[in-house]
């Protein structure tokens, strides 16, 4: 009779074979087998149970990704593979969130990042006058691409036109509309 731990190294190689295999099943029992584990780790290291939450995903979808990929040395080494995945998505996730606030430190708050900024109103009258410049081409294209909706190729059909220049001339007459606009916008 074999000793449990050995018979627990054949079940996880078993396992991973499976999974590389393509056995959903096994694939769905390796996540039911390893999820409160990858929890537990996440919770102890990371003190946030989204986050931990966070950490069974994201070990999960990596770990079924390369045993489908047939990326483990060692099948009978299954869990020791998921806690070293875990280690180091832990680590990554530290790394980024300190990197996140140097970032905030040196360039802001996130206040400041999530401001709307201010609506600017429209000056319709201007508009109608910028609209008057442009060539009568120019502004039929612009109906048709901004009030009928249509796409470059039925707006093309519709004057005569290759698609390619219904795209040039739509952007010049938009460059030129910014420009009597006032706006430098792209």
């Amino acid at each position: 009779m074999q000793a449990p731990a050995a018979v627990s190294a054949l079940d996880e190689a078993a396992l991973a074979l499976a999974v590389a295999g393509g056995d959903r099943a096994a694939e769905a029992e390796l996540c039911r087998r390893f999820a409160g584990r990858i929890r537990f780790y996440g919770l102890r290291h990371l003190r946030d149970r989204h986050a931990a939450a966070d950490l069974v995903q994201q070990v999960l979808m990596t770990a079924l990704e390369r045993l489908r990929a047939g990326r483990l040395r060692e099948p009978q080494r299954l869990a020791s593979f998921i806690l070293g995945m875990c280690r180091m998505t832990v680590l990554d996730i530290r790394r980024g969130t300190a990197r996140r606030e140097r970032l905030l430190e040196t360039w802001g708050t996130t206040e400041e990042a999530l401001e709307a900024p201010e609506p600017r109103l429209l000056d319709g009258a201007r508009l109608a006058a910028c609209l008057e410049r442009l060539t009568e081409r120019e502004r039929t294209l612009l109906v048709l691409s901004f009030v009928a909706d249509l796409p470059a190729d039925e707006a093309a059909r519709e004057l005569a036109l290759t698609p390619g220049n219904v795209r040039v001339i739509r952007h010049r007459a938009l460059a030129r509309l910014r420009e009597c606009m006032g706006t430098g916008e792209s």
